[in-house]
């Protein structure tokens, strides 16, 4: 049975640039849609050092998807899912990440349309922009 998730964070959240990312090797730029307590991820990654064969490279630009479900607890945000296909299907091989897709972030700012998330794996934040919002139906199992 799927829960309502956190009101504030509902909707579509676009990460637009990174300060100073023209003078990196590599970046990723996040869009997360967040519907009730699924987040779908979609992750724009430039690269400009090829570090894989020529047929995943793609010129230094590709996408990697994931969809999870997430909590938040405090000021934080755990999330847990998989990486997927750009059809939602599991990835268990291939290009790229596959597996497992455990971020977790710190929730360092919010507002109606602005949302900073910290990664503690990572130490650029994700400043990002509310684009879209997204009311919760939470799909309830269906009893016999």
């Amino acid at each position: 049975m799927q829960e309502e998730g956190a009101a504030f964070l509902q909707g579509v959240w676009q990460q637009d640039s990174i300060p100073g990312q023209e003078d990196m090797l590599r970046y990723t730029l996040h869009e997360l849609r967040f519907t009730c307590d699924s987040m779908y991820a979609t992750m724009y990654v430039h690269a400009s050092v090829k570090t894989m064969p020529d047929s995943c490279f793609k010129g230094g630009q590709w996408t990697e998807y994931a969809k999870a479900v997430y909590v938040v607890r405090g000021d934080s945000m755990i999330v847990e899912g998989v990486y997927t296909k750009e059809n939602g299907k599991q990835k268990i091989s291939g290009c790229y990440k596959h597996g497992q897709y455990l971020p977790r972030f710190k929730i360092a700012y919010y507002s109606s349309d602005s949302l900073v998330l910290e990664s503690r794996f990572d130490s650029r934040p994700l400043i990002m922009k509310k684009t879209a919002d997204i009311v919760c139906v939470p799909k309830k199992r269906w009893e016999m």
